[in-house]
């Protein structure tokens, strides 16, 4: 039987729209998925959602909708983001689905059936937006630790399970399995915090419903962190009988640095209990800053996969998230930083590469690669290489991985150019650079296809190769096969500090007369309420209140504020401006802002007027 590899995200919490964490957990998975199934594993790649607890109740009774109907949408914007992204998962699980749910109940039955689970109460500290506890000690500012926001003092009943118990457990398990947990950094984090004394934790809640019931005692909801982690095991039936993917237990967790110590100290200390083996690995990475600061809201700098994606393309954005940083460290996105690695490593490096060859081959050889086995040095230097990848690989180094890649794809570059085809006269030395620059191509191809896979299939395609991207498959002599050289596979981007010294010389003051001010007309408003525009990122509908007049407005605000922070704003309005339909809402007016770069400030007035007074 094949070795099998099951490697799982995390599953995304519904409160908000897919970011550039998510995709880069997603993008790595994947990466590490295709790696595996071109080595011949028996592969199980699982992602989904996580859609219980408080925080997802509150956010659906401000919007005066139900929890699931709010989760529907939010997991809509997953599903096609991965789609969008060619995302190779087999399953999709949401912890509302029954799949889940059953197995969840049976699970905390059985640990509270066996002593492990019991009723107690509850009284610490609890942060609702990360779903966590926090002891006294960690909660000394009451705030929390992770997110930095005001913590809630809670006593309630609660079940409690008993992680003291499996304390030496834990460290037994850790001393066993040194690699069980990577960057080794986290490790450390990790093993530190055990030794440090573990508290029983509350799994179950009382103060809200939204969350799956403790079977035996419908007044509690199971903790959504309880239940959220058993999705790894609910996805394959682990333990079911005539199970199929039961086989591919235990999995691999790739997660965020934020989440390392519920999937390394309580899931496994969960899985003991229960009798069933821990997670082979987890493997925790950073988080990502742009241009050198946090990401929020509030600040209007969260980058949007889905718009760099439309904006550079997919196996750009999957090359720079991959290749930018070592993965397990913080790393900082940049448009420059991405136009950067798109003009000097995939245009200049392997796109120049692919465009020499075919040019070459179609010159010389009729567009046919010639019938020889090639310089020898060529396909040498490939094993090494690939042996450089898989060693890397191992460590879920990806960055150090791709970059064995480049330096192969420099040298090829290299040997081209050092052995000059242009400048023979021996067809039988021209034929053999060709004919190895051609080999080391499609090899090139390849090794790229778990990172780009877009990138990959074109110059396998363009070398005649319809063979699966599968080691099992793979020629290295693929003499007499045809070369289309095809459209330029990376266009070069101008960086930042050219457009934006060429747009400040573009741009000078003009001036316009006292009449023309007089023409606009400018009103106090007061939004009432406010609701995204379906299909739009940006736009949202603002209903407002002028004195006795009620008018609705389209701004394209969506990415600087959220529809719940803009209602009760008393705001500035150019109202006798000419309607105007956007996105078939007709839209009356245009509402006053600060903009810089892509954030915007909207202009209301520092005490409260009447709302429909003028501006002078």
């Amino acid at each position: 039987m094949k070795n099998c590899f099951y490697v799982t995200t995390p599953i995304y919490y519904v409160n908000d729209i897919p970011h550039i964490g998510h995709a880069y957990t997603t993008i790595a998975a994947d990466t590490m998925a295709r790696y595996k199934r071109m080595a011949g594993f028996d592969t199980f790649f699982l992602t989904g959602t996580d859609e219980h607890g408080q925080k997802i109740e509150r956010a659906a009774k401000s919007q005066n909708i139900e929890p699931l109907e709010l989760a529907d949408n939010v997991v809509l914007r997953f599903k096609n983001l991965w789609k969008k992204l060619d995302i190779t998962n087999d399953d999709f699980i949401r912890t509302t689905e029954p799949r889940h749910l059953k197995f969840v109940q049976i699970l905390f039955n059985k640990l509270y059936e066996q002593g492990d689970i019991y009723l107690g109460n509850y009284e610490g500290w609890y942060c609702t937006p990360c779903e966590s506890f926090f002891t006294e000690t960690e909660a000394s500012e009451k705030l929390c630790p992770q997110c930095g926001r005001s913590l809630e003092r809670l006593q309630e009943e609660s079940y409690f399970f008993k992680l003291s118990k499996y304390q030496d457990r834990l460290l037994e398990f850790y001393e066993a399995n040194p690699d069980f947990v990577i960057p080794n950094t986290r490790f450390n984090e990790v093993k530190s915090f055990v030794k440090g004394g573990l508290n029983d934790l509350s799994v179950s809640r009382t103060s809200f419903s939204w969350g799956i019931p403790v079977p035996f005692n419908d007044k509690h909801v199971i903790y959504v962190w309880f239940d959220a982690l058993i999705n790894y095991i609910s996805a394959i039936n682990y333990g079911c009988q005539n199970s199929e993917t039961s086989k591919y237990w235990p999995a691999t967790h790739i997660v965020g640095k934020d989440i390392i110590q519920f999937h390394a100290v309580y899931w496994p200390a969960m899985l003991m209990a229960a009798g069933i083996e821990p997670p082979r690995q987890v493997v925790a990475h950073g988080w990502w800053t742009s241009e050198g600061k946090k990401m929020s809201k509030s600040l209007g700098n969260v980058v949007d996969p889905n718009d760099m994606i439309d904006r550079f393309g997919r196996d750009q954005f999957r090359y720079f998230l991959l290749r930018e940083v070592p993965f397990g460290q913080d790393g900082d996105f940049s448009i420059k930083s991405i136009k950067g690695r798109i003009n000097n490593d995939l245009a200049n490096d392997l796109g120049n590469l692919f465009n020499r060859v075919a040019t070459l081959i179609k010159k010389n050889c009729s567009g046919i690669i010639p019938d020889t086995s090639g310089e020898p040095e060529v396909k040498i230097n490939f094993e090494k290489m690939r042996e450089s990848v898989d060693a890397s690989m191992i460590k879920f180094d990806f960055l150090n991985a791709l970059k064995a890649i480049w330096s192969y794809i420099r040298w090829v570059n290299k040997f081209i150019t050092d052995n000059a085809p242009w400048a023979l006269t021996d067809k039988t030395k021209i034929d053999n650079v060709l004919a190895s620059a051609a080999y080391a191509l499609h090899a090139i191809a390849f090794q790229l296809a778990p990172f780009m896979p877009d990138t990959a299939k074109a110059i396998k395609e363009r070398l005649s190769d319809d063979a699966e991207f599968n080691w099992g498959n793979f020629r290295w002599d693929i003499r007499g096969n045809k070369v289309t050289k095809g459209a330029i596979l990376f266009r070069r981007y101008e960086l930042e500090e050219k457009s934006e010294k060429k747009n400040k010389e573009q741009k000078k003051e003009s001036y316009i007369s006292i009449d023309d001010v007089m023409k606009l007309k400018l009103k106090t408003a007061e939004i009432v309420s406010a609701k995204r525009v379906e299909k739009s990122e940006k736009l949202i509908k603002l209903e407002l209140k002028l004195k006795d007049e009620r008018r609705t407005i389209v701004a394209g605000i969506g990415k600087s504020y959220s529809p719940e922070e803009l209602i009760g704003k008393h705001i500035v309005i150019v109202s006798n401006l000419m309607p105007r339909k956007l996105f078939g809402i007709e839209s009356n007016g245009m509402l006053l802002a600060a903009s810089s770069g892509d954030k915007l400030s909207l202009l209301t007035v520092d005490k409260v007027i009447e709302s429909g007074s003028s501006i002078h």
